[in-house]
């Protein structure tokens, strides 16, 4: 069973239906979604007097903007590897020597894929080694 996300058209059939005062089932029902979903969704946004598909919707969408995790990238670590990088070191070689000082280490393959996606370098893959 696979599970989707309220959309907006959902969430405005529901703030109307629920102006009509029709139960969570009643509405779960109209909808094709599980009553749980809809009391989870009211729930949810009941701070908002009474509920409003468009504010639920912006709630909604920061929810999904916090949830997503911020990664291992940061400006010191790529400073420190781009060093690196350009006295010719192999990203397997900076890999284990971050590991050896104790640093914050990612995975080399990694380095690799932040080289081809331009985060690390400018992109220049000239300073591989060949």
């Amino acid at each position: 069973m696979s599970y989707t996300h309220l959309s907006i058209i959902e969430r405005s059939k529901l703030e109307i239906l629920h102006q009509q005062g029709k139960s969570a089932r009643a509405i779960a029902s109209e909808l094709g979604r599980h009553h749980a979903t809809i009391c989870r969704e009211l729930r949810r946004n009941e701070t908002q007097k009474p509920y409003c598909a468009e504010r639920s919707q912006e709630s909604y969408v920061q929810r999904r903007k916090s949830s997503v995790p911020a990664g291992k990238w940061t400006p010191q670590q790529s400073v420190l590897i781009e060093e690196k990088l350009h006295a010719t070191w192999s990203p397997e070689q900076i890999v284990e020597r971050l590991r050896q000082e104790g640093h914050p280490v990612v995975c080399f393959k990694t380095i690799y894929r932040w080289l081809y996606t331009g985060r690390l370098v400018k992109g220049v893959l000239a300073v591989l080694r060949q």
